[in-house]
């Protein structure tokens, strides 16, 4: 990767026994990161639609960095298709990697690691730790949820300011990867 050409990180389901609308929105991020030049960041993972987007990018002809702790290497959860895997020592050096090895972020449907994620890295954003754009692909209506908790957060007062830029919420994949962009 070139160093001054930061990637676009997405984060995104490991599970594949999921709906197949979800692995074509991540394969389309992945193939639309490739196509704008940039490397994906990921957590690696052979699975779910982290599988699906670092597929969707090297099918693109496009660069898939995947960043897994040593004891998921050692259990051979890597993705083959990987261009570049960085190993980190733990969970939480993972996630620094991923974003600073970032520009944006697109968080895709997933579970609790997916959340945990997305949580901490608009935490980042508000305490200035990461000032790249995050981004919550509500595919099929997915985050609604999460979003209606968000909204509760900031009317009760429980979040700094507005929360305005935080983050941004995008409906498709040609419109995630664009606001990732900016």
């Amino acid at each position: 990767m070139n160093p001054e050409m930061k990637g676009i990180c997405v984060y995104g389901a490991s599970c594949s026994d999921i709906a197949e609308v979800y692995k074509t929105a991540a394969y389309r991020v992945g193939s639309l990161v490739a196509a704008a030049g940039r490397p994906l960041v990921s957590g690696g993972g052979r699975g779910g639609l982290m599988a699906a987007a670092i597929e969707g990018a090297v099918d693109a002809e496009g660069e898939a960095i995947g960043i897994l702790p040593d004891f998921m290497v050692a259990k051979g959860w890597q993705h083959d298709r990987l261009t570049t895997m960085l190993t980190a020592p733990d969970m939480h050096t993972r996630k620094h990697t991923m974003a600073r090895m970032s520009s944006g972020v697109i968080a895709l449907p997933g579970g609790v690691g997916t959340l945990d994620e997305l949580m901490e890295i608009i935490t980042w954003r508000q305490l200035g730790l990461y000032t790249g754009n995050v981004v919550i692909l509500n595919t099929y209506g997915y985050y609604d949820p999460l979003l209606q908790m968000l909204a509760r957060i900031k009317e009760q007062g429980f979040m700094r300011g507005s929360g305005e830029g935080l983050w941004s919420v995008a409906s498709t994949a040609d419109e995630a990867v664009e606001t990732a962009l900016k």
